[in-house]
């Protein structure tokens, strides 16, 4: 009877996957902060693109466009006063908290591109806040982290 020695015992087997579940874990681990910091660039990204894309159409189109986020529902959109179907609508991820500061969160871009309140709203993406200011003017926006 000839006995085949070649492959590996079982003792070996357990080893190797117990260092691959190692690695899978703490690859694991650190990609989550990666996830969350990709996720707070992605939504003030798109959240800029949105409000600069709300404020053109206003302008070319000659109307007044209304923006309203709604924190509970996780989203914000933007559309035509008077209209059905919104131009813009998005939801945003469950790390984001949007909360109220002078400025509430609805406000609508004039014909002329400017908006009819001024002020701050606040965003909460993980542990770190942020503050959207609005100024007086020409509808102008920044972010800046607190």
């Amino acid at each position: 009877m000839i006995k085949n020695k070649e492959g590996f015992t079982l003792i070996e087997t357990l080893f190797i996957f117990s260092i691959f579940l190692i690695i899978a874990t703490i690859t694991a681990v650190l990609l989550k902060t990666q996830f969350i910091h990709l996720e707070k660039i992605m939504f003030f990204s798109q959240l800029k693109s949105d409000l600069l894309y709300a404020q053109n159409y206003a302008i070319t189109h000659q109307t007044d466009v209304a923006i309203q986020i709604v924190p509970e529902e996780n989203r914000y959109f933007a559309q035509v006063k008077l209209a059905a179907d919104p131009i813009i609508s998005r939801e945003y991820p469950g790390i984001i908290e949007i909360k109220e500061g002078t400025m509430p969160l609805f406000f609508q871009y004039g014909p002329g591109g400017i908006t009819n309140k001024f002020g701050t709203f606040y965003v909460k993406a993980d542990k770190d806040q942020y503050k959207i200011t609005f100024l007086i003017g020409r509808g102008r926006f920044y972010v800046e982290k607190e």
